[in-house]
């Protein structure tokens, strides 16, 4: 038994497998898409870009470091904005236009939409980690 977890370990990761990650990872449900998964990676997609959509147009927040903070503060900024980097292109959108990145602390939704960002981008990781382990033949 012990011999079967090695030589699972041992198995290389095929090249499609990460490039359909980094598919799946950029444009949310593509990664299922691209494997014939339609009705999957419309919802997982789906789900993503509405909870993103939504998170912005709460009013929600957009982490970025950007250099001017310092010590703690710029550790404090660097979970959230990696959990909002999950979400793929559309933060990189979003980083590149300078949408989303400003506080809108005086919206009552605010922290709603802090929460959908998050989450958005949280759950495309999930989304990418199981398009990359049904490629890699982890997963059916």
């Amino acid at each position: 038994m012990v011999a079967n977890r090695i030589e699972k370990r041992n198995v290389e990761t095929p090249k499609r497998a990460w490039l359909l990650g980094l598919a799946a990872w950029a444009l949310p449900g593509a990664g299922h898409i691209i494997q014939k998964r339609w009705l999957r990676g419309i919802l997982l997609g789906g789900a993503v870009w509405a909870m993103f959509l939504i998170g912005l147009w709460l009013g929600g927040h957009l982490y970025a470091v950007s250099g001017k903070e310092h010590g703690l503060s710029a550790l404090l900024q660097l979970l959230p904005m990696i959990a909002n980097f999950g979400s793929g292109l559309p933060y990189l959108f979003c980083l590149v236009g300078n949408i989303g990145f400003t506080d809108n602390a005086q919206l009552v939704t605010y922290e709603y939409g802090n929460a959908f960002l998050l989450v958005a981008g949280l759950f495309n990781y999930l989304a990418m980690l199981g398009a990359f382990d049904i490629a890699a033949g982890r997963k059916q």
